[in-house]
C-alpha cells in the first residue's frame, strides 16, 4: 500500500485528510512508516484534536518533526472510555515496541518472594517469575526489606527450607527423616508428623497476610485468638500466639508508617529536569498506612511527550505490573484523564503531601545515583553534561568549551594587577592562565582596569590567531558586563557571549546574569552547575590576589634595598632571585650573604641590616 511515489507535500496532504475524518472520541492511534511498521502508538481523549497537533505548522520540536517525516499511514481504534484508551495504548506498545514511544529501561530484575504450590509450601526468594510454580509477592527494590519479611516469617512460622517432594503417603509411611533445621528448632517437622499439615497451612495463610501488607489486621486476629485461648484456659497455646504477636508487633513498629488514617493508595512522581532524553517515575504503594513498595523506573523519551503523557503511560503500566487496586492515586499535578473508580489527588499539605515529597526525593536520588555511576565510568560525561546545561540555560550558540574569567586586584590603586583564568571542558587549564600589570590606569578604577586587560588579551589573540573563548564571565554584576561588552563588541567587533556572577550584600555569589540588558538566570545556588561557576570565580580571585601579593612583596623588598648605599640594581636582583623576600635576607647568616653577592657588598648589607651585631 506504500509503493506509490509521492512528494512530501502530497504525503502530508493525504495524512491530514485521514485526520480530518477521525472522530472526536477517546481511543488509540498508530503511525506507520514506509515498510508498514508501527513506529508510534498514542492515546487521546479526542482523537481528531490530538492527532491534528502533529501537523500544525508551528510545531518546531526536532523530535516531533523527525517522527512526522517518517509517517506514511495512520490508523486508529475508538474505545468507550479514557481508561480503555490508556490500556489499549499500553497493550499495543508492549506488543509492537514502536521505535518512537517512550521505553521503560528496566535493566534490573528485582527479587520476589514465592510461596510454592506444594503440599507443604516453601517460602523462597527468586528472580524468575513462573506463576505455575506458586504465588509471588513483590518484586522488592530494597533487598533489606525483603530479608526482613523472610526473617519475621521464619521466626513466627518456621516454614520448611528443604527441597524434598513431600506427600501425605510419605509422611504416613515414615519415609522422611528429621534434618538439622528440625533439631535446631528452625522447623516444626511436618514431614515427620510433628506438626499437622493443617497447622502448617494455617501458618502459611498467616504469612501471606504479612506479605500482602496486612500485618495490622493479622495482629488484631492474633490478639483476639490469644484472648480466646486464655478464656478457654489453654494457656500454653495462648502463650505461643503471644510470642507471634510480640514478634509481629516489633516488626511493624520498625516499618515505615506514614499515617494511621491513610488506607491504600498509590503515589507517583516524575523527574525529568536537566535530562532531555530520560524521565524518572517513582512509585510508592501504601497499604494500611505503611509503604510496602517503592520503585523508580527510567523511561527513554523518543519524542517531546509532556509530563502528563509520560506519567499516564507509566502509571498504567506500573499499576498493571504490580496488580495495584488502589482507588486513589497521588500525583504532582492535575491529570485531565479519567480512570474508572480511581481518584487523582494533588495534595497541598498533610501526610499525602509528605508522601509525594518522599516520592519526588526518591526520583531525584535515583537520577543522581545513575548519573554518578555512569560518570565514574566516563568522567568526560559529567563535563559534557554541565557544558550542555550551561548552554541551555544561557541559550548559547555553541557549547561553552572554553570559558575565561577576569578579576582585578589593587590596594588604593597601588601595584594594580589583573588575572585571567581559563577553563576548558569545565576544568582549569592553568597553562593558559595570564597575569597583567595595569599600565594605562592611574588610581583605583576597576572598570578602566578591566577594559585595559580585556582589550590587551583579545587584541593579542586576534593578532596571533588564537582560538577565542566561547564564553566570558565577569567577576561582578551588570556594570562589569557592560564595560567588557564595550571593548569586546564595540571596539574589537567580536561576538563573544558575556555573563556575570553577582554577589549579595554579604559578598557571597548569589546569581548568574546574562543578556543585554542583563537578566537573572534561574539557577539554584546549590546546584552542581552553580558550584562550578563559583569555583571559576573563586579561582580567578585567588589567582589575581596571589599575583598582587607577590608584586607588593617584591615592591616592598625593592624599596628597602634601594636605601642601602653601595647596593645597586644588579645586586638587588641577585638577592631577590636567591632569597625571594626581605625576611629571608634578614634571617640569612653572614656566610650565605657573602656567598651570594661577595665579601665587600655582603659586609655592607650585613652591617646595614644588623647594626652593632657581630658576623
Amino acid at each position: 500500500m506504500f509503493h506509490v511515489k509521492q512528494t512530501g507535500d502530497d504525503r502530508i496532504a493525504r495524512l491530514k485528510n485521514i485526520v480530518l475524518n477521525m472522530p472526536e472520541k477517546p481511543g488509540s492511534y498508530q503511525f506507520y512508516d514506509k515498510a508498514g511498521t508501527i513506529i508510534y502508538v498514542g492515546k487521546a481523549k479526542k482523537l481528531k484534536s490530538r492527532v491534528s497537533t502533529y501537523f500544525h505548522k508551528e510545531v518546531d520540536r526536532y523530535k516531533t518533526k523527525l517522527l512526522v517525516s517518517k509517517i506514511e499511514n495512520i490508523t486508529y481504534t475508538v474505545v468507550n472510555t479514557e481508561e480503555d484508551a490508556l490500556l489499549l495504548e499500553n497493550s499495543l506498545i508492549k506488543r509492537y515496541n514502536p521505535k518512537y514511544n517512550i521505553l521503560l529501561k528496566d535493566g534490573k530484575t528485582y527479587p520476589s518472594i514465592c510461596i510454592t504450590n506444594e503440599l507443604l509450601p516453601r517460602i523462597i526468594k527468586t528472580r524468575k517469575i513462573d506463576k505455575k510454580n506458586g504465588q509471588y509477592f513483590g518484586p522488592y527494590s530494597h533487598i533489606g526489606n525483603m530479608y526482613a519479611l523472610l526473617d519475621i516469617i521464619q521466626k513466627m512460622y518456621k516454614p520448611r527450607k528443604c527441597n524434598l517432594l513431600i506427600t501425605r503417603e510419605g509422611i504416613r509411611a515414615n519415609k522422611y527423616k528429621p534434618c538439622l533445621e528440625y533439631h535446631i528448632h528452625n522447623c516444626n517437622g511436618p514431614c515427620i508428623a510433628q506438626q499437622t499439615i493443617e497447622e502448617y497451612l494455617d501458618n502459611i495463610k498467616q504469612a501471606k497476610e504479612i506479605l500482602k501488607g496486612n500485618s495490622r489486621d493479622l495482629m488484631k486476629d492474633l490478639l483476639d485468638e490469644m484472648k480466646e485461648k486464655a478464656a478457654e484456659l489453654k494457656f500454653e497455646e495462648a502463650n505461643e500466639i503471644k510470642k507471634k504477636y510480640v514478634l509481629l508487633d516489633g516488626f511493624v513498629s520498625k516499618s515505615e508508617i506514614v499515617s494511621h488514617t491513610i488506607g491504600n493508595l498509590d503515589v507517583f512522581s516524575i523527574y525529568d529536569e536537566t535530562d532531555e532524553n530520560n524521565a524518572y517515575i517513582n512509585y510508592l504503594h501504601v497499604k494500611n498506612g505503611t509503604i510496602n513498595q517503592s520503585f523508580t523506573f527510567e523511561y527513554k523519551k523518543k519524542v517531546e511527550e509532556t509530563k502528563e503523557e509520560i506519567l499516564l503511560t507509566a502509571l498504567t503500566e506500573i499499576r498493571k505490573k504490580y496488580q495495584s487496586q488502589a482507588k486513589e492515586i497521588v500525583v504532582p499535578f492535575e491529570i485531565e484523564w479519567e480512570l474508572e473508580g480511581v481518584t487523582f489527588t494533588v495534595p497541598q499539605r498533610g501526610d499525602k503531601k509528605k508522601l509525594l515529597e518522599l516520592s519526588e526525593m526518591n526520583g531525584r536520588q535515583y537520577r543522581f545515583d545513575r548519573l554518578k555511576q555512569s560518570e565514574k565510568l566516563n568522567p568526560e560525561q559529567r563535563q559534557t553534561r554541565l557544558m550542555k546545561e550551561l548552554q541551555s540555560k544561557l541559550n548559547l550558540p555553541t557549547l561553552p568549551y572554553q570559558i575565561e574569567c577576569f578579576d582585578n586586584s589593587n590596594i588604593s590603586g597601588s601595584d594594580a594587577v589583573a588575572g585571567c583564568v581559563v577553563f576548558k571542558a569545565m576544568k582549569p587549564s592553568k597553562k593558559d592562565y595570564r597575569k597583567y600589570n595595569i599600565k594605562t590606569v592611574v588610581g583605583p578604577d576597576d572598570y578602566a582596569s578591566m577594559q585595559e586587560v580585556v582589550r590587551r588579551r583579545y587584541s593579542r589573540m586576534i593578532e596571533e590567531g588564537t582560538p577565542l573563548p566561547d564564553l566570558i564571565i565577569t567577576d561582578g554584576g551588570a556594570g562589569q558586563m557592560s564595560v567588557v561588552r564595550e571593548v569586546v563588541e564595540q571596539e574589537l567587533g567580536l561576538q563573544i557571549p558575556i555573563a556575570g556572577l553577582a554577589k549579595d550584600n554579604r559578598h557571597r555569589t548569589n546569581e548568574l546574569l546574562y543578556g543585554n540588558p542583563p537578566q537573572t538566570i534561574g539557577l539554584k545556588t546549590d546546584s552542581e552547575l552553580f558550584k562550578v561557576l563559583t569555583h571559576i570565580q573563586d579561582e580567578v580571585h585567588r589567582f589575581a590576589i596571589t599575583f598582587h601579593r607577590d608584586k607588593r612583596s617584591k615592591h616592598a623588598l625593592h624599596s628597602e634595598l634601594d636605601e642601602i648605599p653601595g647596593i645597586g640594581p644588579k645586586t638587588k636582583q641577585t638577592l631577590i632571585s636567591t632569597f625571594k623576600s626581605l625576611k629571608r635576607i634578614k634571617n640569612a647568616d653572614y656566610q650565605s650573604i657573602t656567598d651570594c653577592i661577595g665579601e665587600g657588598k655582603g659586609k655592607i648589607l650585613w652591617e646595614y641590616l644588623h647594626p652593632g651585631n657581630e658576623k
